[in-house]
């Protein structure tokens, strides 16, 4: 999952707009691409979790677990693992793919401070 120089650009959004997201009820589609032992410390509920250590594992199930057409954010600790994520999903066929920006880091930081920071 390496990236190439043509890589596609990619739609960012803060986390609070992501909080805004969660909370609207719209159909979202959610992943979070961090470790299993990450999730563990810290998450936020809905949002699949396809680690990016696990990659040949999910890889080639990923438009069957996922829409590709859905809204999809992308989330991770800070917001470079999901912004590769989203660079691989949109090579995919995904049409509609958002890094969400800072991560969970920012979410716990600027959102909710309920959640761990690790």
């Amino acid at each position: 999952m390496m990236g190439k120089p043509s890589e596609p650009s990619i739609t960012q959004i803060n986390v609070e707009e992501l909080a805004q997201r969660l909370s609207s009820g719209d159909p979202i589609q959610l992943v979070d691409v961090r470790e299993p032992q990450e999730v563990a410390i810290a998450y936020i509920d809905g949002f699949v979790n396809l680690p990016l250590s696990e990659f040949p594992d999910w890889a080639d199930q990923v438009n069957t677990r996922l829409d590709p057409h859905a809204e999809t954010l992308v989330l991770c600790h800070h917001g470079i693992r999901s912004a590769q994520m989203c660079q691989w999903l949109v090579v995919q066929g995904f049409t509609n793919v958002k890094n969400i920006m800072g991560g969970i880091d920012a979410y716990s930081t600027l959102v909710d401070s309920s959640i761990p920071q690790y």
